[in-house]
């Protein structure tokens, strides 16, 4: 099974805001999903990124994939880099 760390759409129409997921890969953008991560409002300046921290690298650890936006997202919130970091450092 390929997990993926996804965003998921919310909000009205021309007003988005995102929830961070870990979703199987199958399942569709806006369906089932195995747990909430974080969150995205691109709406306010700057853009507003909450995420649980262990729970994403704990996910990272066990191989689940990030798409490209949210590995942005977690780059910017230097997740990526704790996470290349423990990697690579055994």
């Amino acid at each position: 099974m390929a997990v993926k760390i996804r965003l998921k759409r919310m909000g009205s129409k021309k007003r988005p805001f995102y929830r961070v997921v870990v979703a199987d890969s199958r399942s569709p953008r806006d369906g089932r999903f195995i747990e909430t991560v974080g969150t995205y409002n691109p709406l306010v300046e700057p853009a507003e990124v909450k995420l649980n921290e262990e729970s994403v690298l704990s996910w990272l650890n066990n191989g689940a994939q990030p798409s490209d936006t949210v590995k942005n997202l977690l780059s910017n919130a230097g997740i990526m880099k704790k996470f290349h970091e423990a990697k690579y450092t055994k």
